[in-house]
């Protein structure tokens, strides 16, 4: 099972961007979706998180801004950030709870997309 993350890039402030992640593989369930980010010489930071039921979550510094959507019927989870501002930027990471076949029957567990840099000018 893997996540592949797309759609980072350069944008000005005030300006628009869609990530997308797509989970692959021996898929049982996913359940929590995520985005996180993580800024130059910063910890990670939990952006926005969505339920398999649709259930949203987001921090205050993105509220407003950030919508964060889901298809369960691709494995797909997106972000879409509007309004947006030089302290977005970072790299973005999707994260998912996936349930997972294996040869032994089913492991469940966080599995971490690759990174995305999002840049922001002023």
């Amino acid at each position: 099972v893997q996540l592949q993350a797309s759609g980072g890039g350069l944008v000005q402030a005030g300006g628009s961007l869609r990530l997308s992640c797509v989970a692959s593989g021996d898929i049982v369930r996913i359940f929590d979706m995520n985005w996180y980010r993580q800024a130059l010489g910063k910890q990670r930071e939990l952006v926005a998180s969505i339920t398999s039921s649709g259930a949203t979550e987001y921090i205050e510094a993105v509220k407003g801004r950030f919508s964060i959507t889901r298809d369960n019927a691709e494995n797909t989870v997106r972000l879409q950030m509007n309004n947006m501002k030089p302290e977005d930027t970072a790299v973005y990471y999707c994260n998912a709870e996936i349930q997972r076949a294996t040869t032994w029957g089913t492991i469940r567990g966080p599995m971490w997309g690759q990174g995305t840099q999002v840049t922001v000018s002023s």
